[in-house]
């Protein structure tokens, strides 16, 4: 096995190579051109953006197509080594190094951009293991290759990443039929009312709905899969996509001695319990906030940065509101915080709506703008207090 270190014991080392990774190393970057930096990935190391892999269909886009650079020209462009497909197995806390199947990597920091994995349901039935998940670039080059020729997919989850899959594939001519143990699209987002415009909307686009029921079994009739639902009813499919949620990464982090809770527990200036180790993106926790979106990815990099240089700094999240990718009805949504005290209130304007989540005393604690009403969303962010301030 090769021997691999970094140039010096000041190297900060990044294991994951997707938008949390590189974004702390553009970061860095820009503060210093010369701190010695490693990635450590399992993946082949190229950088692609994931959130288009829920859009790409309709844009006629192959997995290939998505890769903006290379491994090599991030390497070159970012001034670093990367250690693409390379597995990390252990991390020794005291000797501040990881083993790797590409060798022992020393490290002055360490970043845990460790990402999420799809949350896979336990589905009985003799084709529970034909279930696609789509979490990376070499899954979705598998869906597509799953898709291609068929005519019909199902999708259990009607949450953000499957009605945007849902309304992608109905883009492409496809029939598709979505699957929610809840009542509505987009429950922990939307309240009823813009819930139900979007499942309109959507529905017109050709998305076939079944809510508050789940999936009882799965099985393989020829060349097709029958689902059989908790309800009784039954839908026919070429393909079944699983889109119920994503888990935070923490198994390298809790076996390292590192607290985890939902994600990897980190402070305001995401270091973990363990000195020189921080961890960031969907696999972070901070203050009790998982938030795998772009947003924060991006709000905590700007953060993260400085501190590896030793210029420590804060994370804050000021309001950061979400777009939903479906061209069926744009919708950009605020959720309030968890716990929070208020009601939802819907007004319908010309070719959108408007919901206002609002306590007792009119302050604004959330808000979901659809179709013509997203041009509000400066004015509504401005008006939202930060989710971490």
């Amino acid at each position: 096995m090769d021997q691999t270190t970094p140039q010096s014991q000041s190297a900060i080392v990044i294991i994951g190579s997707r938008l949390a990774g590189y974004t702390v190393i553009r970061e860095i970057r820009k503060l210093d051109k010369t701190i010695p930096i490693t990635l450590v990935t399992r993946e082949p190391g190229y950088f692609y953006s994931k959130p288009m892999l829920s859009t790409a269909l309709a844009s006629k886009k192959e997995a290939a197509q998505l890769i903006s650079t290379p491994a090599d020209g991030m390497a070159t462009q970012l001034e670093m080594t990367v250690l693409a497909e390379c597995d990390v197995s252990a991390i020794d806390t005291n000797a501040q190094t990881l083993k790797t199947t590409k060798g022992v990597v020393s490290y002055g920091k360490l970043v845990l951009a460790l990402g999420a994995d799809q949350i896979r349901l336990p589905l009985q039935g003799n084709a529970a293991s034909d279930v696609i998940t789509v979490n990376d670039l070499e899954d979705y080059a598998h869906f597509r290759s799953a898709i291609t020729g068929k005519k019909k997919v199902a999708i259990l989850g009607a949450g953000l990443i499957g009605c945007e899959f849902a309304n992608d594939l109905a883009l492409g001519g496809y029939e598709v039929d979505v699957i929610d143990l809840a009542p509505q699209a987009l429950g922990r987002l939307l309240p009823e009312a813009a819930a139900l415009e979007l499942q309109g909307k959507l529905s017109a686009a050709g998305v076939t709905w079944h809510l508050s029921t789940t999936v009882q079994a799965i099985g393989r009739e020829g060349d097709s899969l029958q689902v059989t639902l908790a309800n009784g009813n039954k839908v026919v499919c070429d393909v079944f996509l699983s889109a119920v949620g994503l888990k935070p990464r923490i198994d390298l982090a809790k076996a390292s001695g590192i607290s985890t809770g939902l994600g990897i527990q980190v402070n305001r200036e995401l270091e973990t319990n363990i000195k020189n180790i921080f961890a960031i993106g969907d696999c972070a926790e901070v203050e009790g906030l998982v938030l795998p979106y772009v947003m924060p990815i991006m709000q905590a990099a700007r953060a993260l940065a400085p501190t590896l240089i030793g210029q420590v700094t804060a994370l804050t999240y000021p309001a950061m509101p979400v777009m939903v990718k479906t061209p069926a009805l744009a919708t950009v949504v605020s959720p309030p915080a968890k716990g929070a005290e208020g009601k939802w209130i819907t007004t319908p304007v010309e070719g959108g709506l408007e919901s206002r989540f609002e306590s007792a005393d009119g302050k604004l604690l959330g808000f979901a703008l659809m179709g013509t009403a997203t041009t509000q969303r400066g004015a509504l962010t401005k008006e939202f207090p930060a989710i971490l301030a």
